[in-house]
């Protein structure tokens, strides 16, 4: 069913844009390269390819830092050109719905209405949705209906805890970890075990591998710089340390979830335990951290059936029913 809107989920590593026009949900890299300051080399996977490999007249950058607008031009930049990939170079006349994390300031959230109506995108209406909120719409729930729910968007910078109840948050915290806290802790440790550097794409790559390689037995093979010759080295590494050095993080995430499970009123949490603990975003599946909450919190936690495209595919039906945009707040109602 074609509508005249974009949902947009704007994460600090990855774009999730929903395209009413042709119902589908498509992911890029939230990146920009620009060349001499001033121009436009790359945007989105292509500016990826060149992370950590720019020379020093490309910078290579994320817009997006900690769940916020950080750098709103080249996001201006970013969400335009986006969105004419999207619609063939074709702009129309479109609603934009756009989540944003719960625990961060008015102005922050002004930021994200700020952005969508002066990128030039033919924006007729813009709604903000909560992104917790767009999260549980993505379980294939109805929302407003559903008793107790806890969600953990885990995702590249930051996770978001919520405890959703009758179609409202009631506790929300946003934690600044997710998965460049566990490539930095790979690579951390690496360092000082092996003197060998790395760079943060070979972290992430052997952090997304660590289940294949862990199911064949097999080590990670790695390359990068020995700090003592200054060569560059091949090195083979042991999972279980991989996994050893994101526990640190993984445990502040637990102690998170334990204490918004600790001010969950009783009747909320005999939900939640009937339920269990959803996880979502891009780094949800990272490790033994499933198994680690279960053990912590004695419930069972399942994955969100839409992974990372969760809060885009809940936006989508946000869009899609006149019954669930009760959830959004107009631009009108949030300048009153």
């Amino acid at each position: 069913m074609a509508v005249n809107a974009i949902g947009l989920d704007l994460g600090t590593y990855n774009i999730k844009i929903y395209n009413g026009f042709t119902d589908n949900i498509s992911t890029h890299k939230n990146m920009i390269a620009i060349q001499n300051k001033r121009n436009v080399l790359a945007y989105g996977d292509e500016a990826f390819k060149m992370y950590e490999k720019a020379p020093d007249n490309i910078a290579v950058t994320f817009p997006v830092t900690n769940g916020v607008i950080a750098d709103i031009n080249h996001m201006q930049i970013l969400l335009h050109n986006f969105v004419e990939d999207a619609t063939g170079g074709n702009f129309r006349s479109a609603d934009y719905y756009i989540s944003v994390p719960t625990d961060i300031t008015e102005v922050e959230k002004r930021a994200f209405f700020d952005l969508v109506s002066d990128s030039n995108v033919k924006a007729r209406n813009i709604y903000i949705v909560e992104k917790a909120i767009a999260d549980g719409i993505g379980l294939d729930s109805d929302i407003t209906n559903f008793p107790g729910v806890l969600i953990v968007n885990i995702g590249y910078e930051t996770t978001e805890i919520s405890i959703l109840s009758l179609g409202g948050i009631v506790l929300s915290k946003l934690i600044k970890i997710g998965g460049k806290k566990f490539d930095e802790s790979i690579k951390n440790i690496i360092r000082k075990e092996y003197n060998l550097l790395i760079g943060q794409k070979t972290a992430e790559r052997v952090k997304i591998s660590l289940p294949e390689l862990e199911a064949a037995e097999e080590d990670a093979v790695l390359y990068g710089r020995d700090i003592v010759t200054g060569l560059p080295v091949e090195r083979t590494i042991p999972t279980n340390m991989i996994e050893k050095a994101m526990h640190e993080n993984f445990e502040t995430i637990i102690d998170n979830i334990r204490a918004i499970l600790e001010r969950t009123p009783p009747e909320l949490g005999a939900d939640i335990y009937r339920r269990g603990i959803y996880l979502t975003g891009g780094s949800a599946i990272i490790g033994d951290l499933h198994q680690l909450i279960a053990d912590a919190t004695g419930l069972k936690v399942n994955f969100a059936p839409h992974g990372q495209a969760s809060v885009a595919y809940g936006l989508s039906q946000i869009i899609k029913s006149d019954v669930l945009k009760t959830v959004c707040y107009s631009m009108q109602e949030f300048e009153k």
